[in-house]
């Protein structure tokens, strides 16, 4: 395992779309403990491949304080199937914008299919704080940032701060 780099806004490699697994090998395995080692040690709830540089469909999350729903998952290929017209707003933050938060609205429950690390087709009905990580990591997987929900104002405040902070 290995620490890798997190990209940081505004790094265009954050707003590519990543492509699908087609093959679980070797690297896909390292890549999944790479993402979870970078993402613990950044204090982080969830990882995209493409935050660390790699144009690949790979999530990695860890909402166990979440002590009702919380899960540690690895997901290849993700896809939200259904997601409910019931909203909620949580205070999203990303390791790609460092120290930055904003109020983001998104649907309360989910279904996710995947493939997990053995490569078996999986089906997750997530909700409340574990739905929400999941779809702010497959919008990284498509080239959206938590940020791209916001007002126009509110988003240029907050990629101002990082780049004052971080360039």
């Amino acid at each position: 395992m290995a620490l890798r780099p997190v990209l940081v806004i505004p790094d265009q490699r954050l707003r590519q779309v990543a492509k699908p697994v087609k093959t679980i090998d070797n690297s896909v395995q390292s890549l999944i403990d790479d993402m979870f080692e970078t993402m613990h040690h950044e204090e982080g709830c969830g990882l995209a491949a493409p935050q660390i540089g790699v144009g690949l469909r790979v999530i990695v999350m860890d909402t166990s304080q979440d002590i009702e729903n919380g899960l540690v998952l690895a997901l290849i290929n993700p896809v939200i199937v259904d997601k409910s017209k019931d909203n909620q707003v949580f205070k999203e933050g990303c390791l790609s914008v460092p120290d930055q938060s904003a109020q983001v609205k998104r649907s309360r429950e989910i279904i996710v299919e995947y493939l997990d690390r053995e490569g078996k087709k999986q089906t997750l009905v997530a909700s409340d704080f574990t739905a929400t990580c999941l779809q702010h990591e497959i919008d990284h997987l498509n080239g959206k940032l938590y940020i791209d929900y916001l007002s126009p104002l509110k988003r240029n405040i907050i990629i101002n701060r990082v780049n004052q902070n971080y360039s």
